[in-house]
């Protein structure tokens, strides 16, 4: 069902959150904000003599007055100390997915297993390029001769006398398990891809099916069990057991790769890499181990997963609950097996974390969070670049993440603000060429005013036409608050492959609209309507839909688009099942690598909930694999720049911009960090409230 059109003033409402504080003895203040205005107006003109109502959509640049209360002295109403020096307090929008690190690969949920598992190795402080040993007794390398010369094996050391959550001691057999177990329920929505190319080798439908009938069962779990025959079941189980062998004597995990893997070191240190206890896993119902049943357990979703809403790591803090659109309660691990000869880095935390539990709860509204921050009853919230204004006048000190050396505010606040945070995210618009006919997001269906068909988005003309009806100035400057940077395509500045003198589209409503009706000719007349989606709570994202809505209004009232806000859960199921038109939707790197762009973007994760042609998957898919494999970096670029040059044509997706973002936290929280490369903002084991 289609709600009324919100065509107006998003760019104002914005201006207002921005500036609208509750304090205490607040003083106000006059000035003058220039905003853009897009408003809807109805005039009567006379046609052949007979006076007509003409609606129309109107953009203009005002100047608004505005009273702003601000806080005299800010640090009158600053909390003095925390209420519960043991316990974090963490709000933020977006809920877990899934707590099985096999099939979790969403920040909200990677959040959580961060704090609950480990894997082999994790990042070395705020370094997202180099390593420390974590589950394994040392980082694998040449020097070491835990890598082989011909960089298809490795080797890992396990630590032993590590112990599970639920008391069992960690084995290799137990990592083992765990890996062999991600790559046959190699779920196509997962994160499995990441360890299918190296150990697999499988590079056409990233799913461990690829050789059984040409991947024709492809997250097809009816399927496969149904026309798969014992004999190619078996075969790849051996292959993967082949591939991941444990030596619980010998104290040794080895990986036999079926391709020499450059980013393989940095590929094992993310979530999807935790080690699960197998005896536990096998109890909750998950895979038995056995190559006469994995199948059975094939592509299950994360709905359908035992391992969803339970946990048992070895991580420095315990699931205590997970209530689903409410809260989650972490509590510390006492029997955690870091010492101070074994510390996360250098220099860094060891023994049980300061902190007795972490508390996340869900708070969509921001006005929530924003309270909670101002009284002291949070210590840190989600905070989208738009609310940055309304948080800096109660920032106390502002901090450089680099050095860690900190200066006090103008502002007088009391939070401590870390600033120009380096992004290795991007929110975009993605663009669904095949939207099924079942789809609740586009209306009739067809282009009679009232929805669009469902191969819309396969018009190169419309795509081109959605690129410059986006007012990318207004964004960056409106939201992101003047932090972001736009990108030209998949790959983010500063990375091998990004071309600076690259082509991009430009914000040019005259050549949107003649583009969409040289597309459908009959458009200015007949228009169209369409629902473009975010998770609610996740302003930013909503005011991208917004943008859109308003630009293309203001082109002609019958192009009508709808933001529709979706719980996280909700949203995300509905984008794996390629039912959106388009989706507002956000990348954050899992290793620090151009093919961590190009792969999900272009034939990978977004691709298939794209429904992206198989023609252009296979035209980026030959560049893509001869650019992982090319020798040389400067080989590697230029086949990236020709890619990126393909990908200007054909522009399956409406690339934003990279944000430089900020952070804010309660003074009394110490030992914060930025390390990119984390889903979490905050590495709990290393924070404390003093």
């Amino acid at each position: 069902m289609f709600g009324k059109q919100k065509v107006g003033l998003f760019l104002v409402t914005l201006m207002v959150l921005a500036l609208a504080m509750v304090a205490c003895q607040p003083q106000q203040v006059e000035t003058v904000k220039e905003v853009v205005v897009t408003r809807v107006v109805t005039e009567t003109e006379v046609v052949e003599g007979e006076p007509v109502e003409v609606t129309r959509v109107v953009t203009e640049q005002v100047e608004v007055p505005v009273e702003v209360e601000v806080t005299a002295a800010a640090e009158e109403m600053a909390p003095m100390a925390p209420a519960d020096p043991t316990t974090f307090v963490y709000q933020t929008f977006g809920d877990t997915d899934t707590l099985d690190p096999a099939l979790a690969y969403d920040t909200a949920s990677g959040m959580v297993l961060e704090q609950v598992y480990e894997p082999l190795i994790v990042y070395n402080h705020k370094d997202a390029t180099t390593f420390m040993p974590a589950l394994a007794m040392e980082v694998p390398s040449v020097e070491n001769g835990l890598i082989s010369e011909d960089g298809m094996t490795y080797t890992f050391n396990i630590r032993p006398g590590v112990t599970f959550h639920n008391g069992a001691t960690l084995e290799p057999s137990d990592i083992a398990y765990t890996f062999q177990r991600g790559l046959l329920q190699s779920d196509p929505n997962g994160p499995q891809w990441l360890l299918l190319e190296p150990i697999m080798g499988y590079s056409t439908t990233y799913d461990i099916t690829e050789e059984i009938a040409d991947g024709a069962y492809a997250g097809d779990p009816e399927g496969l069990v149904a026309n798969a025959t014992p004999e190619e079941l078996a075969a790849v189980c051996e292959k993967v057991k082949a591939a991941i062998v444990a030596d619980d004597e010998a104290g040794t995990l080895t990986f036999n790769l079926a391709q020499p893997w450059g980013p393989f070191i940095s590929t094992l240190a993310g979530y999807w890499g935790s080690a699960m206890d197998m005896d536990w896993a096998i109890e909750q119902g998950s895979w038995d181990g056995d190559c006469a049943t994995w199948q059975n357990y094939y592509a299950p979703g994360s709905e359908n997963s035992p391992l969803t809403s339970v946990a048992n790591g070895t991580g420095p803090f315990m699931l205590e609950y997970w209530t689903p659109g409410e809260e989650t309660s972490l509590v510390r691990n006492d029997n955690y097996w870091r010492t101070e000869e074994t510390p996360k880095w250098e220099g860094g935390p060891y023994g049980p974390a300061k902190l007795e539990r972490v508390v996340r709860q869900i708070v969509d509204e921001w006005g929530t969070r924003f309270a909670a921050m101002q009284a002291g009853d949070a210590d840190y919230v989600a905070v989208n670049p738009e609310a940055y204004p309304q948080m800096d006048p109660l920032v106390g000190e502002v901090c450089d993440f680099r050095t860690d050396e900190c200066t006090p505010s103008d502002m007088g606040g009391f939070l401590t603000k870390y600033d120009q945070l380096a992004s290795t995210s991007r929110t975009d618009m993605f663009l669904n060429f095949n939207i099924p006919a079942d789809s609740p997001f586009i209306g009739s269906g067809q282009l009679d005013g009232n929805g669009i068909p469902g191969d819309f988005f396969s018009n190169v003309l419309v795509r081109q036409a959605f690129a410059q009806c986006f007012n990318y100035d207004a964004y960056i400057e409106q939201v992101l608050q003047g932090l972001g940077t736009r990108n030209n395509g998949p790959i983010i500045k500063d990375m091998l492959g990004y071309n600076e003198d690259g082509p991009m589209y430009e914000y040019d409503p005259e050549a949107c609209a003649a583009k969409l009706e040289e597309a459908y000719p009959e458009l200015p007349e007949t228009g169209f309507r369409l629902q473009v989606a975010y998770n609610t709570g996740n302003t930013t994202r909503q005011t991208i839909a917004e943008i859109l809505q308003s630009e293309l209004g203001a082109i002609n009232p019958l192009y009508q688009v709808e933001a529709v806000g979706l719980p996280w859960p909700t949203y995300l199921r509905t984008y794996r099942a390629g039912q959106l038109p388009v989706a507002i939707s956000g990348w954050a790197e899992d290793i620090h690598d151009p093919h961590n762009w190009v792969q999900p973007y272009l034939i990978g994760t977004y691709a298939g909930r794209q429904n992206m042609p198989q023609e252009l998957i296979d035209k980026y898919n030959e560049m893509i694999t001869a650019a992982v494999l090319a020798p040389t970096p400067a080989e590697r670029e230029a086949i990236y720049f020709d890619l990126q040059q393909e990908v200007y044509n054909d522009i399956p997706t409406v690339f934003l911009a990279q944000l430089a973002g900020n952070r804010y936290y309660q003074p009394w929280v110490q030992g914060q960090y930025y390390n990119s490369a984390y889903s979490s903002p905050i590495d709990f084991y290393a924070v404390s409230k003093e």
